[in-house]
C-alpha cells in the first residue's frame, strides 16, 4: 500500500469534514482534515477554499464506500422507559 495522500472529499465548513474524518477513523482508516481558514476565525473563506479531507491513496476507494453509505433513519430512533 501507498503512503501518498490524496483529497477523498472537499467540504464547505471543518464540522462536516471532521464528522467524515470520524467515520473513517472508526473504520480504522486514517485521515487529516486541513482548512484555509485562518485557524477558524474566518470560516467564510473555505466558500473559496474550500476544507480538504486527506486519505492514503490506498485507502480511498474503502474510504468513498464508508462515507457513501446512507443513514437508516430506523437506527436512530431509540426508545428509552
Amino acid at each position: 500500500m501507498t503512503d501518498d495522500l490524496v483529497v477523498l472529499r472537499t467540504y464547505s465548513n471543518e464540522a462536516e469534514a471532521n464528522l467524515a474524518a470520524a467515520v473513517l477513523e472508526a473504520n480504522n482508516i486514517p485521515s487529516r482534515v486541513v482548512a484555509d481558514t485562518a485557524g477558524g476565525a474566518i470560516p467564510a473563506i473555505a466558500i473559496v477554499f474550500p476544507v480538504r479531507l486527506f486519505v492514503r491513496a490506498g485507502d480511498a476507494d474503502l474510504a468513498r464506500e464508508l462515507l457513501d453509505v446512507p443513514v437508516d433513519e430506523s437506527d436512530e430512533e431509540i426508545e428509552s422507559d
